[in-house]
């Protein structure tokens, strides 16, 4: 009986197009509909997606948090429907809806081992909701989440790739914690296929998020930020992978002390001495394996080596292949030569090696800036700098055209002229007091 008004409640409310009344009905049914999880197919079918897109929404969303399905292709199938043919008016006006199914979803789909199936509905989602490419929306967590766990890269690397310019707001709020996971996960994903400066900056994201209190997000983020600023900026000066200066004062105070032995890896690795940062990586093994990071330290150590040999080419034009290995810690000549043939490929020095005495022999590098791929280069990075500062001419415009800014722009002025006239009737009332006088 229940069931059949929340039917009729739902059609009613979805023809007079009364969508605030509605929303506050569905919220209020929860319980009706997770108590009644076997009935919830009738009560589906019952529904038109097309025409009471929320009330379906609803409807899937109690029998995900039911948990116990047996048939994932005829609800995968129906969520696909319902993306599809859902009403746009109903939709944006009640957005938190689709985005709590989204979120249930990906969470039951990575839980059964099946988030491979769940990456193009969600992307399909993301399409509904966003009003452009640039606004992030709580649902891209989700997308980053089951891309990552199905190691599937290819449907999100477009979208990380995306400049983010606003955040979509799932009715009157935005959780921080998807914005924290989405730039985790995007970090991640971004080690996954060794874009180490993609990773950095995304984990940087995570970490400097203006905050009131930390996250385990963040400590999880700080973390891997350390190891991989090492691998992308470890033949640079130490202060290169420190945190931005803006980042919030809690960050520093509360999750430095809790990771003190990654503290200890950037330290070990300023030393230049692979015996101290092996010995630190002893230490700490257990616990790197235990947070999931055993292998990012393994590169920080090799990456320490790969920096001291880039040392040696700024300090002698000819070495052997035993000196080299002797001055970077390396057990034989053979890995210092592997190393030094790595280093060659990924373009990181220029030098040749003897085969014959087992010699090496560092060049300057023989880039002239005058071909055309340089040209390309250039090109590109000119067009992108240009793309920036129409973004941030755009932004800075609609800020200054806001309510909130011009609101607030109107309420310093009146301080101002307050303060102003305060002082100018302080000035009065002096010039007509009587000057002390002074008697000898």
């Amino acid at each position: 009986m229940a069931l059949d008004q929340f039917v009729t409640t739902v059609k009613t409310l979805s023809n007079q197009r009364s969508l605030t009344e509605l929303c506050e009905y569905l919220n209020k049914q929860s319980a009706v509909l997770s108590g009644n999880l076997v009935e919830l197919e009738t009560v589906y079918e019952s529904l038109d997606p097309s025409q009471h897109s929320l009330g379906c929404l609803a409807v899937l969303a109690a029998r995900l948090q039911g948990g116990n399905v047996e048939n994932w292709d005829l609800l995968l199938a129906r969520i696909d429907t319902l993306i599809a043919e859902s009403n746009e008016e109903q939709i944006r006006f009640s957005s938190h809806i689709l985005a709590e199914l989204c979120h249930l979803l990906s969470s039951e789909l990575v839980k059964h081992d099946l988030p491979i199936r769940g990456i193009a509905l969600v992307t399909r989602a993301i399409n509904k909701l966003q009003p452009n490419p640039c606004i992030l929306t709580s649902v891209h967590s989700d997308l980053a989440k089951l891309c990552l766990k199905a190691k599937c890269f290819g449907p999100i690397l477009p979208i990380l790739d995306q400049d983010i310019t606003e955040i979509h707001k799932d009715g009157d709020q935005f959780e921080a914690m998807y914005l924290l996971l989405y730039f985790y996960y995007g970090g991640c994903i971004y080690l996954a296929i060794k874009d180490y400066e993609k990773a950095l900056y995304y984990l940087e994201v995570g970490v400097t998020c203006p905050t009131a209190a930390v996250s385990h997000i963040m400590l999880e983020a700080y973390k891997k930020y350390q190891l991989v600023a090492l691998i992308v900026h470890g033949d640079k000066p130490k202060d290169s992978v420190s945190l931005p200066k803006f980042t919030s004062p809690i960050v520093n105070k509360f999750l430095k002390p809790l990771c003190s032995a990654y503290t200890e890896i950037v330290n070990a690795f300023y030393l230049n001495s692979a015996h101290e940062l092996r010995n630190v990586f002893t230490k700490y093994r257990e616990l790197f394996e235990t947070d999931g990071n055993l292998g990012l330290v393994n590169q920080v150590v090799q990456e320490q080596t790969r920096t001291n040999i880039k040392r040696l080419t700024k300090t002698f034009v000819t070495l052997s292949l035993a000196d080299v290995a002797s001055r970077v810690g390396l057990e034989t000549p053979s890995q210092a030569e592997r190393e030094i043939v790595e280093m060659i490929k990924a373009g990181s020095i220029h030098a040749t090696i003897s085969q014959q005495d087992g010699m090496v022999r560092f060049h300057l590098n023989p880039e002239s800036y005058q071909s055309p791929d340089m040209l390309r280069l250039v090109e590109e990075s000119v067009t992108r700098a240009i793309n920036l500062d129409k973004q941030v001419e755009k932004l800075t415009e609609d800020v200054m055209k806001s309510n909130q800014y011009i609101k607030k722009l109107a309420g310093a002025k009146e301080e101002e002229d307050d303060r102003m006239l305060s002082s100018n009737s302080a000035v009065s009332s002096g010039s007509t007091a009587k000057l002390p006088g002074y008697s000898m």
